[in-house]
């Protein structure tokens, strides 16, 4: 993207808990417009949240950062562990990636493969930005606990319906608690094309239980499965 790299990211969280009755209510809640953020509640079904956990497993290890090369380092700001499942993997993933490309009007062909996470007690990321300005990551295509967290969000945070329920970490910005199904849709630019500083986002500290997400980065063009 020189600056146009990751437009949109999509976050669902894989929790093993979620009541019958919420099955098949899928409904859109706008979080917020510094940054823009929209929260699509029971966006997988509880059968796809355990399929994406199933097939991630086997090959989940720790979690890194993409430093200026392109490469993958380890870094103490990430602690989870994780892996990537290639796009278009099975049947019930392509499912998920054409939901994924209607809801956001972002081609399928755009997204990079999904990134399975799993965070235990006392594992996060630090905040951060889902953008790159340098020219090697931008030239292809464009519980308790556990919150995603805007530190630098604009509003008053205290005034979500969920406040009291959040962690320490939580009630430093504007947060989202972690549901079985539920989809967080941000933006890291600005609908001008620009890039947002507001989208600095983290995963706070799992304090009790596990917590298991799954991301797709979509860019603003077609995004190759790197050979």
């Amino acid at each position: 993207m020189s600056v146009f790299f990751k437009g949109e990211n999509v976050t669902v969280v894989l929790l093993k808990n979620k009541s019958e009755d919420d099955d098949n209510k899928r409904w859109v809640e706008i979080v917020s417009w510094e940054p823009r953020a929209f929260l699509y509640h029971n966006f997988l079904t509880k059968e796809e949240c355990e399929h994406l956990i199933n097939i991630a497993k086997p090959s989940m290890h720790k979690s890194t950062v993409d430093d200026e090369t392109g490469k993958s380092v380890d870094n103490s700001a990430r602690t989870s562990s994780g892996t990537f499942i290639n796009r278009g993997h099975d049947k019930i993933l392509r499912n998920i990636e054409q939901r994924i490309a209607d809801f956001t009007f972002i081609p399928v062909e755009n997204g990079e493969s999904v990134n399975i996470l799993h965070y235990e007690v006392g594992q996060k990321y630090e905040p951060h930005p889902d953008f790159f300005t340098d020219e090697i990551n931008t030239k292809n295509g464009g519980e308790q606990g556990g919150e995603t967290v805007f530190p630098f969000a604009e509003g008053n945070f205290s005034s979500v319906p969920w406040w009291n329920e959040l962690s320490d970490c939580g009630k430093k910005g504007l947060s989202i608690k972690p549901k079985m199904g539920d989809a967080l849709l941000f933006w890291s630019m600005k609908p001008d094309g620009t890039l947002d500083p507001l989208s600095m986002h983290g995963a706070c500290p799992v304090i009790k239980g596990d917590k298991w997400s799954c991301t797709k980065w979509m860019r603003v063009g077609k995004w190759s499965i790197p050979k």
